[in-house]
């Protein structure tokens, strides 16, 4: 086998290979879009030991026309004169790399809104920096006003008044939850729980990020109860509504393996009040975030489910409100996101970010994260990173803190969408060229676990089967989260692409991606995995060779014995995986 010239695939901790950085990249109101990043496909087929590609369709041709250079509200504001120290400015080494992408005319879905929405943040998070170096108390008042608390509980005048009964300050994350004891009263067939978002645009009314409507049965049951969810935006109004129970069938629709309808819970339900105009039994209602969707549990028994839907994601999250028909007798959120007190920690020094000498770096990782995802980012600080040799004004405060403490976080200029994930991407390629030249560039989550010296030790031995999609089309279902429409993609078949939580470039690929949407030559695609898989294509096209390079062992589903990376591990099973590791010398998985 010749030696491998350009890498893209998926890479094997006993031993320190220095000269790795893990940086995480980090949005102004960072929002990590809680979907599944990589979509599902129509067909595929695995790869093979020899490597060899199959044909994509005819050659499809590069862009023939530049998109022009345009000018994008807000984005003067992010990158106006600011009051920071050249020390505090090291968090924003990207942002000059990164104006003209932003300015181009062809620009990804939702970039025009996610600038303008970053630069009112931008602006919010600058006063209050100024404000703290004013009053030289990092716990003054206002901010002790206004935290992140680990649960919040609603006042009894709110409960009987009814309306926003819980404020969340910084929003809600994977596992927190929401739980309403109540009774129907009668007043009302109905009654209407809302999840309301945070109103950063400085729209009329604030999006609604989940509407739960739930309809109870009428006199003589001359109507039938049922429940039904939605969302709400100025720009869009009232998204498509899901019924439960519903006409349409939903059986093999889940989320987070849940599925959206209960309907039998409801059926029993209905019985239970044929005889009653209204049920006036007390329900303890518990609203949680996963991975994909929300989840409702009524006394205990799965009810509803309802997946996400773009730009109204559980980081958004900054109330409850409850109106209608319904006593309330408890309201409380717990498995809040918190921030820790960096001056508090023990031994900090050993989580933070190593000096950079000028030496060029074996590997970069750039791990994908949230603003409000504190507790996900210590863990892989106090496990596989500690290797030897939001549009949220308080949120994007405590992340400022946490990027000063610990030296590793970058700051994007715009508000993080789904849509907009890839922009990400050409960030980490930018780092591992232009500020921090590494051999070897790789992308993780932050929900996932690495083990670093096992990725190195892969790059130097021979390539297994693995988690390259070689044959798999668009999703042209406009209910889908993956849609995507011919102008956006015309063909019927994308190129290869990487499966997945994480994939490593070479050096040499991810210098053609810069220059290329430096010269505005390379298409802006909004799936980021298949927007890798694109440009590497068109790497190709350039005349210059790719090898596939698989590992099987990375498991983007979780976690099996002998993994190299584990994904969906949320805090404790990170610290978990990392003891086993250090205890047993074995990867083991934590159940």
């Amino acid at each position: 086998m010749k030696p491998l010239r350009s890498t893209f695939g998926l890479f094997k901790m006993k031993k320190w290979y220095g000269g790795v950085l893990i940086l995480v990249l980090a949005m102004v109101m960072s929002a990590y879009d809680f979907f599944n990043n990589h979509p599902p496909i129509d067909s595929h087929r695995k790869g093979n030991d020899s490597f060899k590609l199959p044909k994509v369709e005819a050659k499809k041709p590069s862009l023939i026309q530049k998109p022009k250079l345009i000018n994008v509200e807000g984005l003067d504001e992010l990158y106006a004169p600011r009051n920071v120290s050249e020390q505090e400015s090291n968090v924003l080494l990207l942002w000059p790399h990164l104006h003209l992408l932003l300015s181009r005319s062809d620009a990804l879905p939702e970039t025009g809104q996610g600038i303008k929405e970053a630069a009112i943040a931008w602006k919010e998070l600058l006063a209050l920096i100024e404000e703290e170096k004013t009053t030289k108390l990092s716990n003054n008042i206002r901010l002790k006003e206004k935290n992140c608390p680990f649960s919040v509980s609603s006042p009894d005048n709110a409960l009987f008044s009814g309306g926003n009964i819980l404020e969340l300050p910084c929003g809600l994350v994977e596992d927190s939850s929401i739980t309403l004891i109540g009774t129907p009263n009668g007043s009302y067939r109905s009654f209407e729980i809302d999840l309301v978002g945070s109103n950063f645009s400085e729209e009329p009314k604030p999006p609604i990020v989940l509407h739960y409507n739930v309809s109870v049965a009428g006199d003589n049951m001359t109507e039938e109860p049922f429940i039904a969810q939605n969302t709400w935006t100025n720009e869009l109004g009232w998204g498509k509504e899901e019924k439960c129970p519903s006409h349409v069938s939903s059986n093999n629709l889940k989320v987070d393996g849940l599925g959206l309808c209960n309907e039998q819970l409801v059926r029993s339900i209905m019985e239970e009040n044929q005889n009653v105009s209204v049920s006036r039994n007390p329900f303890t209602a518990t609203l949680w975030v996963g991975l994909e969707g929300f989840h409702m549990t009524v006394n205990g028994r799965h009810e509803t489910s309802f997946a996400y839907r773009e730009k109204l994601e559980p980081w958004s999250v900054s109330g409850v409100k409850v109106v209608g028909g319904l006593d309330l007798l408890s309201a409380f959120a717990k498995g809040l996101p918190v921030p820790e007190d960096h001056d508090l920690i023990v031994n900090s020094k050993i989580l933070k970010a190593p000096v950079i000498t000028r030496k060029r770096l074996v590997m970069l990782v750039g791990v994908f994260s949230t603003g409000n995802n504190f507790e996900r980012r210590m863990a892989l600080r106090r496990s596989w990173m500690q290797l030897e040799a939001n549009k949220n004004l308080q949120v994007n405060f405590e992340l400022w803190k946490e990027a000063q403490a610990y030296g590793d976080i970058q700051f994007m200029p715009f508000v993080d969408y789904y849509s907009l994930i890839s922009l990400k991407t050409i960030a980490i390629c930018i780092m591992g060229t232009k500020i921090l030249p590494a051999k070897y560039i790789m992308k993780t989550d932050d929900d996932a676990f690495v083990r670093i010296d096992e990725v190195l030790s892969s790059l130097k031995e021979k390539p297994s089967n693995g988690l390259i999609e070689f044959d798999s089309s668009p999703h042209r279902e406009k209910g889908s989260k993956w849609y995507i429409s011919d102008e956006e993609w015309p063909h019927s078949s994308y190129p290869p692409w990487a499966h997945g939580p994480g994939y490593i470039l070479s050096r040499d690929v991810a210098k053609f991606i810069v220059q290329g949407h430096k010269e505005r030559e390379l298409k802006l695609f909004k799936l980021e995995v298949v927007a890798m898989g694109i440009w590497i294509e068109e790497f190709k096209r350039n005349g210059r060779e790719v090898h596939y390079i698989t590992e099987g062992r990375f498991y983007n589903a979780g976690c099996e014995s002998n993994y190299i990376l584990a994904h969906y591990q949320g805090p404790r099973m990170v610290l978990c995986l990392w003891e086993k590791l250090q205890k047993e010398h074995q990867a083991y998985c934590c159940e």
